[in-house]
């Protein structure tokens, strides 16, 4: 029996275990082509798919080196019918390609006469193929160079995509790197992403992502357009490029519900590109304004659906997407990789942590009860009722309470899914409130007075979930949460992980009322961070009174 770290089972899971001697040898070897679905503190948990699989190969990993893997490191001898599934399933990819032809434009070629039969047997297939060219060749239409890699993941045959990339308006783009240098992982981020052509990097939130996006735009010297969550992330983005590049103010448009601007540099939204009028998309033409040489998709795991259809449309283009999770509630990963391009680079939280880039976290579950009265009303509430009612119980305000003066002093984020509750916090607290309504000046003036410290505790909805820069925020209470949304409760840590001037650990606290729905869901959105290696303690709302200064254990002593 061999004494390595690794136990690989027949269903396709890995059960690495961490503290062995070459633990760290075998998660940069598996790191690759699995999945890590889970890591706490003794064993992490990854598990190898399809798409891991593909992934692996899109990055030039074969079969054999990953079969190496599993086996040199195993413990136990590796389930035969594991090594063949991998082997199989990984050929698969490859075997049809798109390249680009002198006189036909885009063919898609096949190494495998029989796999080509096949497909073009689909309904999903023919109407986006035209003349057979010979058996192993057949024209596609240019315009569906995105639908038949989607079609194609989907029957089971990835194509391997040749077809190249349009070089775009040339733009001088340099990094200033007078006062800063990329990061080793950032950089390896960057020429993981260009060596591949499109595709995903993975970091964690506070770890730089907007700095790989700008070491992208100074490798592609080229117009580039860039897709954000909202305009405070947009005026963000544009902050940090006129900081760390040689762009100018004057080269950086704003394309948002307030400005209309399309510049060699173009931050535009979610929310205005998606935007339709009598069933049209008012802002298509942004994609066609320029000859775009690069595409940013910043929190690609929030990608709306409509913008896949327009990605599909946009596969002569480098595209990069940027997350903190590939995790995305609606299941779409697939079409991350068909229509942004496969994972290029992945960093694990802990991993940015231990190099001192992202600061330590402490996660606290605090349990309230609900009282006699209100565990009454909750037990006969309706059932699209009971959420809202045990989320915004009043003994949540008294802990809140309790939870910002035990941290006086600190900078404070206290975060909630509903307004009327995040009103009265806010009242109570004697703290600003940011949500939806709030005008994007007063937004950036409060963010302003939080970063500088002139406001220690900032109330906030879920319009602060993503892409806000607040790195003195140490301490992030939660209230209540978009039910049971991994990608939030990962966000909303984020919010704190930025590392601390005076090296301050990050506390986040996630206050729930016991023995509701709310402790479900609270269960379900600390998953992510599980899986990322963050271990909550639970606390018992009893033991924080006010003038308790002491940290507490997970017994509350």
């Amino acid at each position: 029996m061999n004494t390595g770290p690794l136990i690989v089972q027949s269903d396709k899971t890995l059960l690495l275990e961490v503290d062995h001697e070459q633990a760290d040898e075998c998660r940069r070897a598996v790191a690759p082509f699995a999945e890590l679905e889970r890591a706490p503190e003794h064993i992490h948990t990854y598990r190898v798919t399809p798409l891991g699989l593909w992934n692996a190969r899109a990055a030039g990993h074969d079969a054999e080196q990953v079969v190496d893997a599993l086996v040199r490191f195993s413990r136990y001898p590796v389930p035969q019918a594991l090594l063949v599934d991998v082997a199989e399933t990984m050929a698969r990819y490859g075997r049809l390609s798109l390249v680009k032809h002198p006189v036909h434009g885009l063919v898609l070629e096949s190494t495998d006469r029989p796999v080509l039969e096949e497909i073009l047997r689909s309904k999903k297939i023919k109407p986006l193929v035209g003349e057979r060219l010979d058996p192993d060749s057949v024209v596609v239409h240019p315009s569906e160079r995105g639908q038949i890699k989607q079609a194609l993941l989907k029957l089971g045959w990835p194509a391997e995509d040749f077809a190249g990339y349009v070089d775009g308006e040339a733009h001088p783009i340099e990094l200033d790197e007078s006062s800063w240098h990329l990061r080793p992982y950032q950089k390896q981020a960057v020429d993981g992403f260009w060596h591949g052509g499109s595709g995903v990097v993975v970091l964690p939130c506070g770890a730089g992502k907007t700095l790989v996006g700008a070491g992208a735009m100074a490798t592609a010297k080229a117009t580039t357009l860039i897709l954000v969550t909202n305009t405070v992330s947009a005026r963000q983005w544009k902050a940090e490029l006129v900081r760390r590049t040689s762009l100018t103010e004057d080269e950086i448009g704003e394309y948002s519900g307030t400005r209309k601007e399309i510049r060699p540099v173009t931050i535009a939204t979610y929310q205005v590109v998606t935007t339709r009028r009598k069933g049209v998309y008012a802002h298509l033409e942004l994609f066609d304004s320029r000859d775009w040489g690069l595409i940013i998709y910043d929190e690609v795991h929030l990608l709306p659906a409509p913008v896949f259809k327009f990605t599909a449309d946009l596969q002569a283009r480098r595209r990069l997407g940027l997350t903190a999770t590939l995790v995305r509630e609606d299941g779409r990963e697939s079409d991350v990789f068909s229509l942004i391009g496969p994972k290029r680079f992945d960093a694990p939280w802990k991993e940015i942590e231990a190099q001192g880039y992202i600061a330590p976290a402490d996660c606290v579950e605090v349990r309230v009860d609900l009282t006699g009265s209100e565990r009454l009303a909750y037990a006969t509430a309706e059932a699209d009722e009971k959420y809202r009612f045990c989320a915004t119980t009043d003994s949540k305000l008294r802990v809140t309470e309790a939870l910002v003066r035990k941290h006086a002093g600190q900078q404070t984020l206290v975060i909630g899914q509903y307004i009327d509750q995040l009103d009265e916090l806010g009242e109570r607290l004697g703290a600003p409130v940011i949500k939806g309504e709030t005008t994007n000046a007063n937004r950036e003036k409060l963010f302003g007075a939080f970063r500088s410290g002139e406001i220690q505790v900032l109330v906030v909805s879920k319009v602060a979930n993503f892409s806000i820069d607040l790195p003195e925020a140490t301490v992030a209470i939660q209230v209540s949460g978009t039910f049971g949304s991994r990608q939030e409760e990962a966000q909303r840590l984020g919010r704190v992980l930025r590392p601390k001037a005076d090296g301050h650990e990050a506390r986040f606290y996630s206050v729930v009322a016991r023995d509701t729905i709310d402790q479900d869901f609270a269960a379900h959105r600390q998953r992510f961070l599980a899986e990322q290696g963050y271990a909550y303690r639970i606390l018992d709302a009893g033991d924080l009174t006010p003038g308790v200064e002491h940290d507490e254990t997970p017994d509350g002593t």
